[in-house]
């Protein structure tokens, strides 16, 4: 996979009502095999249970860094599987 199929999603300076938003909307724009970084300011792992309620089997969720002030996680989009609800922004 090269960098160009990767986007960086850093939501810090992002309000927090519209962080989960951008996430979805990025991540479903992505094409298959694609993966964006997210760096956030927090564990980001309610966001986690989002992901496995919207996308099942159709992500991979790997921490880069773990805090204390700073996350960062590769989520992928795995190939197959529906296409997006169109609730996801």
């Amino acid at each position: 996979m090269t960098q160009a199929s990767a986007a960086i999603v850093d939501v810090r300076s992002i309000p927090p009502r519209d962080r989960h938003p951008r996430i979805f909307s990025t991540f479903a724009h992505m094409p298959d095999g694609a993966f964006m970084e997210l760096v956030n300011d927090h564990d980001p792992k309610p966001l986690y249970f989002q992901f496995q309620e919207q996308a099942p089997g159709r992500f991979s969720w790997d921490y880069v860094e773990q805090g204390p002030e700073v996350w960062r996680v590769r989520i992928s989009k795995l190939s197959g599987g529906a296409s997006c609800c169109g609730s996801c922004g």
